[in-house]
This record gives structure tokens, sequence and C-alpha cells, in this order.
């Protein structure tokens, strides 16, 4: 598709600069339509929850660490949560696994890291003033904010959260009277999922239409960063699988409320038989899995695209295989929708049909693969400055190349049913999905700091948090391989009670502290965060002499983002290692605002081609001019 260039006259200029400087505080800050405000306010929101959904992890973690202490300490934070006895309460215990993946995964690596930087990024590095619609973009911040209003007050409810899992399976989530966690929590927590996909497809929407007609002169398909691709294609996913979420959701209310029976057929309770017939509970894991698998890569994709940003920035080095990495984002994207089944192996699907999801889930290793290498090839003979940034991109790859190994085995179906619901599936997915997709965004955060507050984060502090985050995710997740092949089960409450696995107390209590130690090292980050806003020192204009058009921009760009006429586009956004950089005034990189000079090719075969094709007649008139015979 053709870039669309915006050709800006005064007037335009002028009206952006009087929207920043005579809005008030509510329409600057509260309800603003700048995308740098909206991401902002998507990043605080993120880190709020984090540290909701860490504390709750550090909850069921003290549990199962130490499953014989007295909690008496926890009464003034969890009142009746903990029983006479000093223990805690057992429906607390799943509730809290419940809320942490809920939290986690929809509030803090979805809206948390793709709201954060899709809104803060596409319009700075793709050359454009604001997102394609201000007003949906301040619309799908604020449907956010409204669930996690709606989800933030389900932890106190008088019955208590939801506790049917994060997936939240029927039976068990679809009959209010099955247990107290299927209660008014549960309803609260189905509402607030409404809100919540509203919001998601509100932004997904906005980024596509965006990327697609928003972009600057000059600022084609083949000139975008990565960061606007993983975000682009994020999108897309977003739109295509949130709504089969929806529908789940929906159907779930109608069973909860109005008699239905999609996932209900003869249900007893305590020895009654319920009114429910021709439903099926896998139907749910069918629609829940259709977005629950995209989803992954909802989470993922975004932290691979500001990894590949920072890994290239910091190597000095072009990023490897440009079009081999968009190609593999790409298959993932389309691998991502046809896979969802092999979440199902144990639910007595044909085996048949297990065997076809087995495969297409090995096939989605090859294009994530295709990133890992590049990656590497990329760091290999790179001259790398190790930035806080920097080493949580290395972390990323380091972790996602260890979780995507086990993914392999865990996409075989016949090791798959035995190591089913153990903690070496939780391994898996929280090293492949969890951490990496968290070190993405502290590598985001660390990386766009400086042009989001105009200040610079303290490094010292950036590069403890990042050895005490990376060390103690290994230990936590690394031994959970090791229990899970013993089959040792998620979602218990103790297993004090099993002789099986009283071998592994010592473990359990080993995981316990290295959680705890590594989510209380997060709050070095939180300090380091709220602190480097008002004190870091100030920033550059470009601190890591970066290529890519946000860095053009002033250090604390106004809405509009640039206060003149936007960037043309005349380079792919990986110039780095040029050595005649400094004929333009640079070190070792060329902006992609700065033109090809006669002796240049672009990145694109098209480009290269006319380049070319350019010199070939220019050289043919210097020879007419010296033979005119010629």
């Amino acid at each position: 598709m053709s870039s669309v260039a915006l050709d800006v006259e005064s007037k335009d200029v002028h009206s952006h600069d009087d929207h920043e400087h005579h809005g008030n505080f509510w329409t600057n800050y509260v309800f603003s339509f700048d995308h740098k405000v909206i991401a902002k306010q998507y990043l605080i929101s993120g880190i709020f929850w984090a540290i909701i959904g860490g504390g709750l992890s550090l909850l069921f973690r003290i549990q199962l660490g130490f499953p014989e202490a007295n909690l008496e300490w926890l009464r003034p934070l969890l009142g009746d949560w903990i029983t006479e006895s000093g223990k805690m309460d057992t429906t607390f215990y799943l509730a809290a696994v419940t809320m942490h993946g809920t939290i986690m995964v929809f509030f803090v690596l979805t809206a948390g890291l793709s709201g954060t930087f899709s809104n803060f990024l596409i319009p700075l590095q793709i050359g454009a003033r604001d997102m394609a619609s201000g007003f949906m973009n301040m619309l799908s911040y604020w449907l956010f904010f409204l669930a996690s209003v709606i989800m933030f007050a389900s932890l106190f409810a008088s019955t208590g959260p939801a506790s049917g899992g994060w997936v939240i399976y029927p039976p068990l989530s679809a009959l209010p009277q099955a247990v107290s966690g299927s209660g008014i929590g549960m309803t609260l927590w189905l509402v607030s999922m409404v809100f919540f996909i509203a919001s998601s497809l509100l932004g997904s929407i906005n980024y596509i239409s965006t990327v697609i007609n928003l972009r600057t002169a000059g600022m084609s398909f083949a000139k975008m960063p990565l960061t606007i691709w993983s975000f682009f294609i994020t999108a897309i996913i977003g739109t295509l699988s949130f709504p089969v979420l929806f529908a789940a959701a929906l159907l779930l209310v109608f069973d909860r409320s109005f008699g239905t029976s999609f996932y209900l057929s003869d249900i007893y309770i305590q020895g009654e038989l319920l009114e429910h017939s021709g439903g099926s509970p896998i139907l749910f894991q069918h629609l829940f899995w259709f977005l629950g698998h995209p989803e992954v890569y909802i989470v993922l994709l975004p932290a691979l695209g500001l990894t590949s940003e920072v890994i290239s920035t910091n190597s000095r080095k072009p990023i490897f295989g440009y079009r081999a990495m968009i190609g593999s984002m790409l298959g993932i994207a389309f691998l991502s929708f046809i896979v969802w089944a092999h979440h199902m192996f144990v639910s007595g699907m044909n085996p048949f049909l297990g065997t076809i999801f087995m495969f297409l889930t090995l096939i989605i290793a090859v294009p994530s693969a295709v990133k890992a290498f590049n990656y590497i090839t990329t760091l290999f003979r790179g001259n790398i400055i190790f930035t806080p940034a920097m080493l949580f991109s290395i972390g990323l790859v380091s972790l996602f190349i260890s979780g995507g190994v086990t993914g392999i085995i865990l996409g075989n179906s016949a090791l798959d049913i035995q190591l089913h619901d153990t903690y070496f599936v939780v391994a898996h997915f929280h090293l492949v999905m969890g951490s990496a997709a968290f070190f993405g965004m502290m590598a985001g955060v660390y990386h766009w700091y400086p042009k989001m507050f105009g200040r610079m984060m303290n490094s010292a502090m950036g590069y403890v948090h990042f050895w005490l985050t990376f060390i103690g995710a290994y230990m936590v997740f690394f031994p959970m391989h090791y229990i899970g092949i013993a089959g040792f089960p998620r979602r218990y409450y103790s297993f004090t009670n099993f002789d099986a696995f009283s071998t592994f107390t010592d473990l359990n209590t080993f995981i316990s502290i290295a959680a705890i130690l590594t989510v209380t090292a997060q709050f070095i980050f939180v300090f380091n965060f709220f602190w480097s806003m008002f004190r870091g020192r100030l920033a550059p204009l470009n601190p890591w002499n970066a290529t890519t058009l946000e860095w053009t921009t002033p250090r604390k760009p106004g809405h509009g983002n640039w206060p003149g006429a936007l960037p043309v586009v005349y380079r792919w956004p990986y110039d780095y290692s040029k050595p005649d950089a400094d004929k333009d005034g640079f070190t070792d990189f060329i902006p992609q605002n700065v033109p090809l000079s006669k002796t240049e090719h672009s990145n694109t075969p098209e480009e290269k081609v006319l380049a070319q094709l350019d010199e070939k007649f220019d050289q043919l008139g210097e020879e007419r001019e010296k033979n005119p015979f010629i």
C-alpha cells in the first residue's frame, strides 16, 4: 500500500500548539486525545496491576512454600480468608491463582504492554500527528479503566473473587452455587472482561487504521520499524480473536443467569439434578482457546518488536534478516489461529485430530526459531552497548529460547497428556510468555523513558533490577520443570498429605523464597520509574543514537509531535555501522529522515534498482559531457 503524505500548514501546527497550551488539566492529562498521554495512562495502570498481580502470586507462593506455617500475620490484609487455625482459606487460594493469571495476562501484559507502546510509538515512528481517532483512543483507555475498577472491586466481593482458574472453565464458573468464588465475584469478572474486550477492539482498530492511513511521506511498509510491524500484526490478531472470547463470555452469562445450557448438561449438586441438558463444557474450551492461544502472541509479539529495536540500536548493527523477521511474525500470526486445540489434548478429542494440532503446533516453532536466530546473528560481532534496556532484551532472547524448547515437548500430544496440568506447564508458559514479555516491556520502558518523560532513568538501579529479575526468574521457574516431570500437579492448595510429593518440600520452599525476592526486586524499578520523572537528569534529544523518527521530535514533544512540517522518510530504520555517516554529521548511524546520497542504495529491492538506474544515468550524462558523440 502506498504511503500517505500529509501536507502540514502553519495553521495546523498552531492548532496543535493551542490545544496543548490552552487546555485545562482534565483535557490535557485525564481525558486527553494525545496518544502520548494515553500511553502513559496505560503504563501507570499496568504498573499498578503488576503490583496487585505480583502480590497475589506471593500470597499463594507463601502457602505452597510454607504450608504448615501460621499465617495469622496476614489477617489484617486478608481478614476472614485466614481461618481460625491461621491457615489460608482454600477458596481464597484458588481465587488468588485465578486473579493472578487474569491480571497478569490481560491487564498487565496485554493492556500495560501493548496499550502503552502501540499508543506511544505508532504515531511517532510512522511520522503521524496522532492516532487516526483521538476520541476512540481516549475511549479505549477509559473502557480499560472501567474494566480495571470492576475487576478490582471483585477482589472485595463478600463471597470472594472469581475462583474458577483464569480460564474459568464451566461448569464450575457457570453455576453460581458451585463454590463461593462462582458467585458475585465471577459475575464481576465477566462484566470486567466485556469492557476489557471492547477497549482492546477499539484500540486495535485504531492502530490498524493509523498504520495504514497516516504514514508520512516516504514511509512505505518496507521502511517501517519492526516495532510498528509487531504492533500492526498484534492489532490484527486481537481484532480477529477477542470477539470470540466475548461470545464465550456472553454464552456463559446466559448459562449463569438465564437458564440456558450452552455449556451445561446433566449436572448434579449435592445429589440434586439440575435442569440443564444438551450443552458441553468442551464448547467453552474451544471458544476460549481460540482467543487463548493468539493471546500468547498478542502478549509476545509487541515485546519481540521492542526487543528488535533495542538490540539493533545497542549492537550498532542493522537488524539481521529484516524481511525474514516480518515474515516470521506473519507466519506466527497465521499459525496462532490454528493450534488452539493443543490445550485440549486431555479433553477426549479424537487422537487423529490431536495429531493434526500437534503437527501445526510443532510448525509454529519454525518462525519462532527464525526470530531467535536473527537476534543472535544481530548480536554476533556487534559493538554492543550494555544499557539496562539491552540487558532486558538479551534476557528476553534467553527466556524465549528456554521456554520455546519446552514448548516443543508440550506440543507433542503423547508427552503433553502426561505433563498436562503439572508444574512443567506452569514453568513453560511463565518463561516463554510471562517472563519474556515482561522483559520486553522493561526493555521498552528503559529505552523510551527519555522520550516519554524527558529524563533518564538511573542506570545503576536498572542494572541491579535486571540481574535480580533475570536470576530470580530462572530460580523460580527452572526447578518447576523438574517437579512437573515428577508429576507435581498445579492449583493444589497443599502437598503435605501426599507421600509421593513430600520429597519436593524443600524445593517448593526454595521456589517460594526465590519468588518473594524476585517480586521484591521490582520495587527497585518502581522507585526508579517515579523518582526519575522528577529527579532524573535531563535526556538528550537522541540518547541512544537511534535512527527512527521519534528521536527527531523535541525532547518532550507536544500534541502534534513535530512543531513544524512532518519528517520525510528516505531510508529503512536500521542504518547503523555506516562508514560514511560522518559526512552527514553523525557517528555510525544515519536517521531515516536524512536523504540518500548518490552512492547509497535503499534497503528495498525496488529502490535499489531505481538508485542503480539513477547512478547509471548520471554516469552516462557525465560521459556525454566529455564526449558529445556518445
